[in-house]
């Protein structure tokens, strides 16, 4: 029995590094198995494994693939193994007859199409409405719209550029793109003419100018001055001696006005009167104010040829001196008459009232008889009989009453008298007799058969007038179908329910001692409408 062959053992499959193969050949067509003879000998092999061919991996493997090395040759005794391994029919491949260690080749990369360059980008149109603000000596405010048109690009901000009249040089007054639609060229000479423009930019670059139509002079704009003054200083301004003053009067105009002060026609005492002035108002002020501070003040502003005035009158006021003099006229039973004259200081106002006390001289406590009193001269009355009295008269003025009094001179004395026999003088009673008379007369009247119906009149007359009511000139008396009533000359007839033959001519006659008065209307009375009659 022929030996078996020994087993052909399978070499390691060596490990080789990855290589990266962007995209791998076509795979070649499977070469047939080589031939294999019959055993025939002890030593031979019954089958050896087809070697794999590099292509068959390559067909397997994805975009990335591993190259692996293919397993080494069988030993040397395996004679048939061997002429079947080396056999050159076994595979016609040139890729499988490759030396499988060898790097394959690597496919270029196709580029990309190169894109169409941009469009360029373009400025945006010119500023809109460029006009003058304001400007003063040395500035000019400028104010405009944005551009109409701002394109893809956006707006990056403004350059302001100026030049003066009858040049050409352009020149930018701002370092930095100018984000607001409003700026101040500062720092001009007065005088200048100078011509100026706006610029917009953004990415597409600047765009047209906005330019002003005409060159401006830097100068403050003149305008006509005028005094504001308050309403509370239309009218006499009135302080107390010792208050502070401060008074704001505020006025308008360009260039900054001209402002002067002065107190009755006068130029001020600086010392006194302090006025600080600003470019929108001036102000008076006095740190204590003095009864000399009192007067007529002025305060002009000037512009140019132009100037407007303004006149405020300030009253300093206070406590006024007391009654020049004070006199005792007359004594009578329990009276006393009494005279002053007014103060020679009123306080710098007007004396609006006196104040008179009296004091009896056994205790000599003042008591206030008569206050806020208009005239000089009063009769103090309800005095006591035995005692002596002196007086005292207060001036006062719209600050207070007087700190001093004048006192009177003499004293006057309520004597006791023993009986005093009163002699009331004739006295006539006025005659206030009069006639009757109507003030309302009757007025006509229609009534309804059923229902009542009242006359009304009044009538005024001393002695009170005694009323009577006829109808159809006969005396109606106390008829129970009448009620007459007469109440503060209110004078009334009610007829109750009158009937077709209540109608007629009604008078109302008042009489007294002095005559007598008539008046008289007509009553008219109808039948009722049947609502029932008339359907049928």
């Amino acid at each position: 029995m022929p030996a078996k062959p020994a087993p052909i053992k399978k070499a390691a499959k060596k490990e080789l590094p990855e290589k990266k193969v962007e995209k791998a050949p076509e795979p070649a067509p499977e070469p047939e198995p080589a031939p294999v003879e019959p055993e025939a000998a002890p030593a031979a092999v019954e089958e050896a494994p087809p070697a794999e061919t590099p292509a068959e991996g390559a067909a397997e493997a994805p975009a990335e693939v591993v190259v692996e090395a293919p397993p080494p040759p069988p030993p040397a005794d395996s004679a048939d193994a061997t002429e079947a391994t080396a056999d050159p029919e076994a595979s016609t491949d040139p890729a499988a007859n490759a030396d499988p260690t060898a790097e394959t080749p690597v496919a270029e990369e196709p580029k990309a199409p190169t894109p169409p360059p941009p469009p360029p980008k373009e400025p945006t149109s010119a500023p809109l409405d460029l006009f003058i603000e304001d400007k003063n000596d040395t500035s000019v405010s400028i104010i405009w719209s944005q551009p109409e048109t701002v394109g893809d690009s956006g707006l990056d901000g403004y350059l302001i550029e100026v030049c003066k009249d009858g040049t050409e040089d352009w020149k930018a007054v701002n370092e930095e793109l100018h984000k607001s639609t409003r700026y101040a060229i500062k720092n001009q000479t007065t005088g200048d003419k100078l011509k100026i423009r706006v610029v917009a930019v953004n990415a597409g670059g600047r765009s047209a100018p906005g330019a002003l139509p005409e060159a401006v002079l830097v100068k403050e704009v003149a305008d006509r001055p005028k005094v504001r003054l308050p309403r509370f200083l239309r009218q006499r301004y009135v302080a107390n001696v010792g208050a502070k003053i401060n008074l704001t009067v505020p006025f308008t105009g360009k260039p900054k006005p001209v402002v002067t002060w002065t107190k009755d026609g006068q130029p001020l005492d600086t010392k006194r009167v302090q006025i600080r002035s600003t470019e929108r108002d001036s102000i008076l002020f006095i740190r204590v104010s003095v009864r000399e501070d009192s007067g007529v003040y002025e305060m002009c502003v000037k512009v140019d040829d132009f100037e407007d005035k303004a006149t405020l009158i300030l009253q300093i006021v206070e406590l006024p001196g007391a009654p020049a003099t004070a006199k005792i006229v007359d004594t009578w039973g329990f009276n006393v008459a009494l005279e002053w004259t007014p103060p020679v200081d009123s306080g710098n106002t007007e004396i609006i009232g006196y104040t008179i006390q009296k004091a009896d001289k056994k205790t000599g406590d003042w008591f206030t008889v008569l206050d806020h009193y208009h005239r000089m001269n009063a009769t103090i009355s309800d005095l006591v009989m035995g005692n002596i009295y002196k007086f005292r008269v207060f001036s006062e003025n719209k600050v207070g009453m007087s700190e001093d009094a004048v006192v009177t001179k003499g004293e006057a004395k309520i004597l006791k008298t023993g009986h005093i026999d009163y002699k009331p003088l004739p006295f006539t009673e006025h005659d206030y007799s009069e006639p009757p008379k109507f003030t309302v007369s009757l007025a006509d009247r229609a009534a309804t058969v059923g229902y009542s119906t009242k006359l009304l009149c009044s009538v005024r007359g001393s002695p009170k007038p005694k009323i009577e009511w006829l109808k159809n000139q006969m005396i109606i008396g106390d008829d129970p179908k009448y009620r007459q009533i007469c109440v503060q000359g209110i004078c009334t007839l009610e007829i109750r329910k009158p009937g077709n033959y209540d109608g007629g001519v009604y008078m109302c006659r008042a009489k007294n001692s002095c005559g007598e008065a008539t008046v008289h209307c007509k009553l008219e009375v109808k039948q009722p409408i049947n609502p029932d009659a008339e359907k049928k």
